[in-house]
């Protein structure tokens, strides 16, 4: 999915899946984020990552409004049919879940801390039980009272891929006893869903078919946001979410715009813990943006927030950095995130490893890395994990240090063997709202072309990306997508979090999929050693066989492990990168006054 965490403190955070994750919470009143008015050792003066493990332009002043823009729309603002990371940064406005990243900087904010619950989730039964009890005086927009049916019910409708086909499958692949093909619109009785209990209306109990001590992982999920049962209408909920948090929807218009305007029946009594600040008084977001104008409104200050959060465009970037007073307001964010294009086994002759060796090895590296913006937006990778994401083991098999530009000859004698030996034809598809990946596909079009293999270049909407068209197997292979350009980051910190969404065959469904084509047995074998590994050193060291194992298959042109120059605009107070979410944090910052 998503542009996730900064893993500075990876180490602490990591999953430990045969032990007992801890019930207790780190708390702050008031909603605040833990850091006082002074903002953590952070300032009001501009300067380069001035935002980065501490807060930039400290307030504590309500009022105004936050104005966001967006090229293109995303997915869904349905907390239960949604995957990209700027949308679960944005939604902790409008919809609560059981555990939340605390909105704080730097270390803080890749911290799991309760948030409709009253503590992280209690096991027991070796991991496989997990019990969470709600907060009191929980409230929807219309002053009805959330109860654990309302969580249990948000997450059982998502379970539904055919109606929801954009989330995470999670919760399909660890939920005991799930019946084939299960949906709330054909079972209304929510008491056939078993692997979920709800004895009282404080209680929820999930039963897992093996045990994960991780679970609050999948406890932060947005489709663990209360979904009343009789406001529910399917694929429209997402006309009108039904508020849970500090802001409610008054404007939805998709793929235009979306406002927000306060909650009045939240109360910032029952969120002690999350960090929210609720400064705003509305906020606003424009969708179908050119990307280069978003840009140029944040600089010109008519706009506060590019909400994609992976930093400016590359023609804006040497502008910004060349300006003294402009690159004072950025953060080089680094990200526990990969740029890279998935090497489509579905679509010959792709289904062919020595063809797969042939693309990774005649590809320009250093062209991919100039598409997002050279070094400021990321390093060169030579495979698929980043550096940041504990388990990473640093290997380079197709001598992509020494020969950065590619290896012309490596990659002919690769052809040869696949029996194409003068090159092959094939498609290569990109999110046609992101000038970056359009950058990427015609340098790769240019570099593959010098070995004789032809990229016909195919954009489609961000939206639909994976719901309708690269994400979708029968689309892909009917159209010949052979080179699927995306990318991804940590659902949480460590391989699992990293790898399992993108690369596990088994992931794959009939729309809405993240992994994109990876079907390589040797990675699923690995994937479940590294999950019956209780020791963390050596699960650690399987999560980097597992992606050593991706690029022996030549299954992904791995790209680059990003950074982004993020805009730092004056307009703004309580600025800081989440280190949960490598991206401004959405639910803390405020406008200056």
């Amino acid at each position: 999915m998503k542009n996730t965490r900064i893993m500075a403190v990876a180490a602490a955070a990591a999953l430990a899946l045969g032990l007992s994750a801890c019930g207790g919470s780190a708390s702050n009143t008031g909603g605040g984020s833990g850091t006082g008015g002074s903002g953590g050792g952070g300032s009001a003066q501009p300067a380069a990552d001035a935002a980065i493990g501490k807060i930039f332009n400290a307030s504590d002043k309500k009022g105004g409004t936050l104005r966001f823009g967006m090229a293109g729309d995303w997915d869904s603002v349905d907390p239960g049919d949604t995957y990209y990371g700027l949308s679960w940064n944005f939604l902790r406005n409008y919809a609560r879940t059981l555990v939340v990243f605390k909105a704080a900087p730097g270390a803080e904010g890749a911290k799991l801390v309760p948030d409709l619950a009253t503590s992280l989730g209690k096991p027991s039964d070796g991991n496989k039980t997990w019990t969470y009890t709600l907060r009191d005086g929980l409230k929807y927009e219309d002053g009805t009272p959330i109860t654990s049916k309302d969580v249990k019910y948000g997450v059982a409708r998502s379970l539904d891929k055919d109606t929801f086909p954009n989330g995470p499958t999670y919760f399909n692949d660890f939920l005991a006893g799930v019946p084939d093909g299960y949906s709330v619109y054909k079972d209304k009785n929510l008491d056939n869903l078993k692997s979920i209990e709800t004895p009282d209306d404080k209680t929820i109990v999930f039963k897992l078919k093996t045990g994960f001590s991780g679970f609050d992982y999948f406890a932060q999920l947005p489709s663990t946001a209360p979904v009343p049962q009789a406001k529910d209408t399917g694929t429209k909920y997402k006309e009108h979410v039904i508020s849970s948090g500090p802001y409610k929807f008054s404007v939805y218009q998709q793929g235009k715009r979306i406002e927000l305007e306060r909650n009045t029946n939240y109360d910032p009594a029952t969120d002690p813990d999350s960090g929210r600040k609720a400064l705003p008084d509305k906020i606003t977001v424009e969708l179908g943006l050119n990307a280069p104008d978003i840009d140029n409104r944040l600089q010109s200050g008519g706009l506060d927030v590019d909400i994609a959060g992976t930093g400016v465009q590359a023609e804006s970037q040497g502008k910004i950095l060349a300006d003294p007073t402009l690159k004072a307001k950025t953060d080089n964010a680094a990200a526990a995130r990969t740029w890279f294009s998935v090497l489509n086994s579905d679509v010959a002759p792709l289904d062919n490893i020595e063809c797969r060796k042939a693309v990774v090895l005649a590809y320009d590296k250093t062209g991919y890395q100039r598409a997002y913006g050279g070094k400021t937006g990321g390093d060169i990778a030579t495979s698929l994990m980043p550096p940041n994401v504990p388990g990473h083991a640093d290997f380079d098999l197709y001598d992509f240090a020494s020969k950065p530009q590619g290896d012309v000859e490596g990659a002919k004698a690769a052809l040869a063997k696949c029996g194409q030996p003068n090159g092959f034809e094939t498609n290569i598809s990109y999110r046609s709202e992101r000038p970056k990946e359009k950058a990427t596909a015609e340098s790769l079009q240019q570099s593959l072309a010098k070995v004789g293999i032809k990229l016909t270049i195919k954009p489609y909407p961000t939206a639909d990306y994976t719901k309708l068209y690269a994400g979708k197997p029968d689309f892909a292979k009917t159209n010949k997508l052979g080179i699927i350009i995306y990318g991804w980051g940590a659902d949480w910190p460590d391989g699992f979090g990293f790898l399992s969404q993108i690369v596990d065959s088994r992931v794959i469904r009939p729309s809405g999929n993240t992994n994109l084509g990876i079907k390589v047995p040797a990675v699923d074998a690995g994937i479940d050693k590294a999950m019956a590994e209780n020791d963390q050193t050596k699960r650690e060291e399987i999560w980097g066989s597992v992606d050593k194992s991706v690029m022996e298959a030549a299954a992904v042109i791995p790209g680059v492990w990003s950074k982004g120059l993020l805009f730092r605009p004056d307009t703004i107070t309580n600025v800081f990168v989440n280190d949960g979410f490598t991206m401004y944090d959405y639910a803390a910052m405020g406008v200056k006054q």
